[in-house]
């Protein structure tokens, strides 16, 4: 039977940068990274964004709030190093209002986040740099940017194949058995032929399936049911803007704390093409089709800051679905990475609800695992 170092579930966004990490660390190491679609990041890590959030919203204190500090500056630095298209295009975080003590909150959090960088401006300056909004004050931050996400995740596997990565798409992880030290899998290969059934052996397993962590958690055997908190599904959709880009950065209403997300941004991609969303609505079951009749919903929250918007160059884009640990009207729930100690099965690694930031803190999230191995040992 096939032994391996570590397994890890899942080869979204969060999985590629653990085994970038890991690989980077433990460079002799054997590490086989599995994938029940046909390519990696089929899900939550390419319905998004794109943004590289610089730590504004988060509780201080919170793993939310400090990887994605951490992650922010490890993101540029990877970007440079690997040519992975970015811009460090900055964002507005804009107020009707010219004395708005919501603004002040923010700052005053992003600060306790180790974000000392944030701008306050004024009406005046606002209608200089974005003529086409419509706001009384804002913050600027000039840390936030966007990224090529699908190169991004290119570049990380790439990257760890060179270092002997085993990638495994198209096979699915059916039951895991720890014993002793480590773990034996069953997975079924699907390779357009006959499934296949494989079995082998791994010190690690680590699950970071994402929208599936729960659903492949309840596959390990004896796995108390405590260790497994309860997924929402929340459902953001996005609209395409045929007409003209007019702004130069990223327009963030207030959040709403009544909401799932940080409310109907403008946001762009590297070339410029501008898009509206997400919404959030929360769902039963994952479904990624676009309610196209919420272009009169959009287009009345957008026009709050951008009163020229014309509502009929709105187009369905394309919809997200976030895997959140808390439902509607609960407090926001912070990631959930739980090693050996908090299961109490050695070898052990579990994520849940990495939502937003976690593409930004993606490289943070796979040092933080790859430092929780080095202290027990690979």
């Amino acid at each position: 039977m096939d032994r391996f170092d570590v397994c890890i579930g899942g080869a979204g966004v969060i999985g590629l940068a653990l085994s970038y990490q890991l690989l980077k660390s433990f460079p002799k190491a054997s590490v086989v990274l599995i994938e029940q679609e046909s390519s990696f990041g089929q899900h939550t890590s390419s319905r998004l964004s794109e943004v590289i959030h610089a730590g504004i919203y988060y509780p201080p204190g919170s793993l939310k709030a400090k990887l994605c500090v951490e992650g922010k500056a490890s993101l540029y630095e990877f970007c440079d190093t690997y040519r992975v298209p970015y811009r460090q295009i900055g964002k507005l975080i804009i107020s009707q209002s010219d004395s708005d003590t919501t603004l002040t909150s923010l700052e005053r959090n992003a600060k306790s986040n180790g974000v000392h960088d944030l701008e306050y401006w004024t009406e005046d300056r606002i209608r200089i740099a974005e003529p086409a909004i419509r706001a009384k004050s804002a913050l600027f931050s000039p840390s936030t940017g966007i990224v090529d996400s699908h190169q991004l995740m290119t570049s990380l596997l790439g990257l760890s194949e060179q270092k002997g990565l085993l990638f495994a798409p198209r096979t699915k992880i059916t039951s895991v058995h720890p014993y002793g030290q480590g773990f034996e899998l069953d997975t079924r290969i699907y390779d357009g032929r006959k499934p296949k059934t494989y079995k082998f052996k791994a010190k690690w397993f680590i699950n970071c399936a994402g929208l599936w962590s729960q659903q492949l958690a309840e596959t390990i055997e004896n796995l108390p049911a405590s260790c497994i908190p309860r997924r929402f599904l929340c459902k953001g959709d996005y609209f395409d803007y045929q007409g003209t880009n007019p702004f130069t950065h990223l327009i963030y209403p207030l959040p709403d704390p009544k909401l799932a997300g940080l409310g109907i941004h403008s946001t762009q991609d590297l070339s410029g093409r501008l898009r509206f969303g997400p919404d959030a609505e929360y769902i039963d079951a994952v479904d990624y089709r676009i309610t196209s009749n919420k272009r009169n919903a959009f287009a009345q929250a957008i026009r709050r800051y951008f009163p020229a918007l014309e509502a009929d160059k709105l187009t369905p884009a394309y919809a997200g679905v976030r895997p959140k640990i808390s439902g509607p009207g609960d407090q926001p729930g912070d990631f959930v990475i739980a090693g050996p100690k908090e299961s109490g099965v050695p070898g052990l690694v579990q994520l849940f609800g990495i939502e937003s930031p976690g593409l930004t803190a993606s490289l943070s999230i796979g040092s933080s695992i790859t430092q929780l191995i080095k202290q027990i040992s690979l």
